[in-house]
């Protein structure tokens, strides 16, 4: 890969986006950004009350986000967004389309002692609507499937050698 990559570090709450997304791009020294600091402040509150987003609160959402990836095409980035379902995911690549997503999945138990045990406005009643609304990667999407039970270092390290990024040097 000669280009600075575009990545989407995605699954449900819980299972470690931000760390991971964040150890991607320290590894190529690129820029990250965390998909929460894109929601509207609405979005938030429902989410904060236990109440699940609708697509029509996630459109805007996923179009911020599919422009923060597009603007990143030639500098690269790593962003990190639920992106639950194959339309959430077509949006992003509609804007960006040499994204790659790594899809992060783990033990349903996990993700929840995970949530209820974290500062995060996504509170842990909200983990099966998650379940329930995620779509997995399918085989024509630019993309693959990491356990959460590796550090985050190691998950980054895993993505970086299957996509052949190079790390920075040091």
């Amino acid at each position: 890969m000669t280009a600075a990559p575009l990545v989407v570090v995605m699954g449900i709450s819980g299972v470690g986006k931000s760390a991971v997304g964040h150890a991607v791009a320290d590894l190529v020294g690129i820029e990250y950004a965390d998909g929460d600091d894109f929601h509207p402040p609405a979005n938030i509150a429902k989410m904060s009350e236990g109440i699940p987003l609708t697509d029509e609160d996630r459109w805007p959402w996923l179009e911020d986000i599919g422009r923060w990836l597009a603007d990143h095409d030639e500098t690269g980035g790593i962003i990190s967004c639920s992106a639950l379902r194959r339309a959430y995911r077509d949006v992003l690549t509609r804007h960006a389309p040499r994204t790659i997503f790594l899809h992060l999945v783990g033990d349903h138990d996990l993700i929840r002692e995970r949530m209820e045990h974290r500062d995060h406005f996504m509170p842990a009643s909200l983990l099966q609507s998650q379940e329930d609304t995620l779509e997995q990667l399918a085989a024509d999407e630019n993309g693959g499937v990491f356990d959460i039970t590796l550090p985050p270092d190691d998950i980054a390290r895993a993505f970086l050698r299957r996509y052949r990024i190079p790390e920075r040097s040091a």
